[in-house]
């Protein structure tokens, strides 16, 4: 595909999403078509299942269903934003991908990796050409999350040690994959956005 695919990564709370418009904003400014999305969402079949997935109790779902829902979402979002903008040459800048799914269903609550590597494999097929990974203390993470509280806290109720392990599973995956620039997100937002621009420019680059 012609396009630039970038995602965006790390715990709840962590500033990706201020982040990423940032970003879209002065990507749009140097004269680069952008699209900017977000998971679960970015379609309109996707945001149907964005509201079943974040909003109500913790333990509204298992895991597992958890991994086809997310799945599902991400299938429906490739074909109808993803793709397309690619397609026209654009920079898709994504507010989570399949690496979310990943560390949030996949090793949070039971060892599921496998599982949602093949469904991924099956159903989806493709990675970021850069990921950024917002790295945060999972406290910190946690107090900027539930202060802005709304409908969407299922997965903040989860608490502390949940964050905690996804941020450690974050980070390890990060190790292992060539396309991830870890961000640290503990600092002023301007500072932060320097920092996502300094990686971003040299991927361009």
């Amino acid at each position: 595909m012609p396009g630039l695919f970038l995602s965006l990564e790390g715990i709840d709370g962590s500033g990706k999403s201020t982040q990423a418009r940032r970003l879209a904003d002065r990507l749009r400014t140097q004269g680069h078509p952008v699209t900017l999305t977000r998971e679960p969402g970015g379609s309109p079949g996707a945001e149907e299942i964005r509201r079943l997935v974040l909003e109500g109790d913790p333990d509204r779902w298992s895991a597992e269903t958890e991994i086809l829902l997310f799945t599902a979402a991400r299938r429906d979002h490739l074909e109808k934003t993803i793709r397309p903008a690619l397609a026209r040459g654009e920079i898709v800048i994504t507010d989570r991908f399949a690496d979310s799914t990943r560390i949030f269903q996949g090793i949070t609550r039971g060892d599921l990796s496998a599982a949602v590597d093949r469904l991924h494999d099956l159903m989806i097929g493709v990675e970021p050409d850069l990921t950024l990974l917002f790295d945060l203390d999972p406290a910190k993470g946690l107090a900027r999350a539930t202060a802005r509280a709304g409908a969407e806290m299922r997965f903040e109720d989860m608490g502390l040690a949940f964050q905690t392990a996804a941020r450690a599973g974050f980070l390890a995956l990060a190790a292992r994959h060539v396309r991830f620039r870890v961000i640290d997100a503990d600092a002023e937002e301007d500072v932060v956005a320097a920092r996502v621009w300094e990686k971003v420019t040299a991927h361009l680059a």
